[in-house]
């Protein structure tokens, strides 16, 4: 028998490892895909380099080993860790829905050890399933796997398989909630949306007033919004003062600062009016020239790696995808239009009419799901 959610056991050290590595992660991406939509699931890249890790030795480790933030664990505690972390997200509340998934695609007739198909099998639940990749239907077989974990809202990955590649390790993670207070769509109004480039745009603004969690200094105004009945699981908005802009704020978003403006947000209680665009997106990027430039080079250089925990063959890293979906609207629920609370003259105002951040995290554990920089809601 699974224990209660917060009987399970997450290594804090792992959790800070990925919400370290995916503000990395986010930095990067976003100094090399400059004033553009970016929404990353850490956690989903994290799971999925873990596995690969488990086949990893040597120089190739040691990369992996620093760019995943990972030093000082071994990788039994990692693929422990990991397997905690999976079982606690998909438990966190009732109401909120977190599927995780993992799985291996290997071409047909090429070796793997048993020890690294067996560890992935037993920490990840990732079963390997054999394929012909010569096979036309053969990425329409691992797309329809993909489209099924994730309620259809991503369904593809792959365009198509070259004859050289012989292993895929994908992760997929599914989230739904419903604001624990919805938006009343009768607020809904199209506002202006200040973009980067000094123009602007009339967009769906929603409006809600309740009390909230709510921080607010001299660069920036952040928001909770929690999801469910229970709140363990929150939106976080942040937006830039507007003397200052996302590339000054992200240049803050550290762990030590992130935990501690946690702090003010959880057990800070403000009543207050907020703005926030309806949006809806879907992100994709090749991770392969963000992980070098984080400083993992070698898993994708065929005369450096050293993936022989996984095979006797020599081979690298071909391409490593990311790719997510996410919407945001009065939702929840159609309910949305009886909960609406009123307030007298609100202490706070916070009109997200420009460039902002945002991220999905779960506080039981302190894992990020989701993070991104929105500078076009769509």
């Amino acid at each position: 028998m699974t224990p209660p959610n917060n009987q399970i056991n997450v290594d804090a050290r792992l959790v800070a490892a990925n919400t370290k590595f995916g503000f990395n992660l986010l930095n990067t991406l976003s100094k090399q895909q400059p004033n553009q939509n970016i929404f990353i699931s850490p956690t989903s890249v994290a799971l999925a380099l873990s596995m690969t890790y488990n086949g990893v030795s040597g120089e190739t480790k040691q990369e992996m080993t620093k760019v995943l933030e990972l030093t000082g664990m071994t990788p039994q505690e990692i693929n422990a860790a990991n397997q905690a972390l999976q079982n606690s997200l998909q438990k966190v509340d009732p109401n909120v829905q977190v599927s995780i998934a993992n799985s291996l695609w290997a071409k047909q007739g090429f070796s793997f050890k048993p020890e690294f198909l067996q560890t992935n099998q037993e920490y990840y639940k990732a079963n390997l399933t054999e394929l012909d990749f010569m096979n036309p239907q053969a990425p329409s077989i691992i797309n329809d796997w993909v489209s099924q974990k994730t309620q259809g809202k991503i369904d593809r990955i792959l365009d198509q398989i070259s004859s050289d590649q012989v292993l895929f390790l994908i992760n997929a993670i599914y989230f739904k909630g419903n604001w624990e207070t919805p938006f009343d769509k009768s607020q809904t109004a199209n506002k202006t949306f200040s973009l980067p480039d000094g123009t602007s745009k009339q967009h769906p603004i929603m409006s809600q007033e309740d009390s909230y969690g709510y921080y607010e200094t001299d660069k920036f105004q952040a928001v909770s919004l929690p999801y469910g009945e229970e709140g363990a699981l929150a939106m976080y908005i942040f937006l830039p003062n507007s003397n200052s802009n996302l590339a000054t704020f992200l240049q803050e978003l550290t762990p030590e600062n992130w935990n501690q403006w946690m702090q003010f947000l959880k057990f800070s209680r403000e009543v207050g009016s907020i703005e926030i665009p309806r949006f809806k997106m879907e992100y994709e990027v090749e991770l392969n020239s963000t992980l070098i430039a984080l400083g993992m080079a070698g898993i994708f250089d065929i005369s450096k790696t050293d993936f022989s925990p996984m095979t006797d063959d020599n081979v690298a890293v071909d391409s490593v995808k990311h790719k997510t979906f996410v919407e945001v609207n009065e939702e929840g629920t159609e309910a949305a239009a009886v909960s609406s609370k009123a307030f007298f003259c609100p202490p706070f105002k916070m009109n997200v009419n420009r460039p902002f951040f945002c991220a999905i995290q779960d506080h039981t554990t302190g894992t990020i799901l989701f993070m991104g920089i929105i500078v076009d809601p769509q």
